[in-house]
């Protein structure tokens, strides 16, 4: 195990984000987005047994041995915390581990808007933050969590698989519950948690009909709910709501949607000047155009809604990544990218901005 641990320990000395093990290849470390090899002894199966043997919990053995592939939370005494996957290929185990720094960062630390801040600050409804995988959806959530924490005197109960930040009570009140070790599954541990009388309730990945049923139901009685979504843009995140119902639910669930979504956070890393990362977002705010429509089920124009949205906070990807480059956060080519059209981006750069989104409201 030393040689396990001298990896993890080079890992966050040396900035990464991931460790990537698996047998006779070389460890690989994820440093800003990039794959990067590391001299380290070649992982043998008999090494990764050991290793497996000694940081998977006694509740997660099980399901290992059962489904080839397990998520958990580990921490290294004197090194930190790690959301740990492993899983099987090729009939072997690989390990895959991110790190998870051990104070939530800050929203400045973060690069977040201050209009994200004023969404954590929502009374009721449901908060989505959005993106594809390793965008850093739960960090902004974490950040989200800890601000209430510090400002107001709320309960807030979370459902984590696995647990990532460690939040100590501030201002508010928390539980976190993790899913294997605390309680079966999102599905139990959301039947009862209105009995446990919650203000604010995070879940970890809305994943299906029920996670996100009770979500609803817990905002229809006033409560907040923040959730993450595997999604690429805000718009698409309604309809990939939509996507876990059955075709003869979709119509209720669209209006109930309609009245119980606050916002949608969605967000893509981008490399800027300083050869690290920020974030570029995309911000939907259910205001009365929104919530219209999506009662009306005219989801192919909430992407002009956004764009036109400005004076509620909404804002697209495109716009976000002009007013990086405008302040000299990220390149023109970087964001042209990581643009969702790089064309009407590059005709922004040249002074030229058309109207598209007003014409097609109208």
């Amino acid at each position: 195990m030393e040689v396990f641990y001298k990896i993890l320990k080079a890992a966050v000395d040396g900035g990464a984000s991931d460790i990537h093990i698996k047998i006779d290849t070389q460890v690989i470390f994820r440093i800003n987005a990039q794959l990067v090899g590391v001299e380290a002894p070649t992982p043998t199966g008999e090494w990764i047994q050991t290793v497996i043997d000694n940081i998977v919990p006694p509740h997660a053995k099980e399901l290992l041995d059962k489904e080839r592939q397990v998520d958990f939370s580990y921490y290294a005494q004197d090194i930190g915390r790690f959301r740990t996957n492993i899983y099987q290929q090729r009939g072997t185990y690989c390990i895959a581990m991110r790190y998870v720094k051990s104070e939530v960062p800050t929203f400045e630390e973060l690069g977040l808007l201050p209009v994200i801040k004023d969404i954590a600050e929502s009374p009721r409804g449901i908060v989505l933050v959005a993106g594809t995988t390793g965008c850093g959806k739960s960090t902004t959530l974490a950040a989200m969590i800890e601000h209430i924490n510090e400002n107001f005197k709320k309960h807030i109960i979370t459902l984590e698989d696995p647990i990532e930040y460690v939040f100590e009570d501030n201002q508010s009140v928390l539980e976190q519950r993790e899913i294997g070790l605390d309680t079966p599954s999102f599905q139990h541990g959301l039947k009862h948690i209105l009995r446990q009388d919650p203000d604010i309730i995070m879940i970890g990945e809305m994943r299906d009909a029920v996670s996100f049923s009770a979500a609803m139901s817990a905002a229809d009685t006033g409560h907040l709910v923040l959730s993450t979504l595997h999604t690429v843009n805000a718009p698409q995140s309604v309809s990939r709501v939509l996507d876990f119902f059955h075709a003869d639910e979709r119509e209720q669930i669209r209006r109930q949607l309609a009245t119980t979504l606050k916002s949608v956070v969605c967000q893509r890393m981008v490399n800027d000047t300083s050869g690290g990362m920020t974030p570029a977002f995309e911000i939907m705010i259910n205001n009365g155009t929104i919530r219209k429509l999506i009662e009306e089920n005219r989801l192919e124009k909430l992407g002009a809604a956004v764009e036109t949205g400005g004076d509620d906070g909404m804002l697209n990807f495109n716009q976000s990544l002009f007013q990086l480059v405008k302040d000299r956060k990220v390149t023109e080519k970087e964001a042209l990218s990581k643009a969702t059209n790089p064309q009407a981006l590059e005709m922004n750069f040249k002074g030229i901005f058309l109207d598209e989104g007003r014409k097609i409201l109208s």
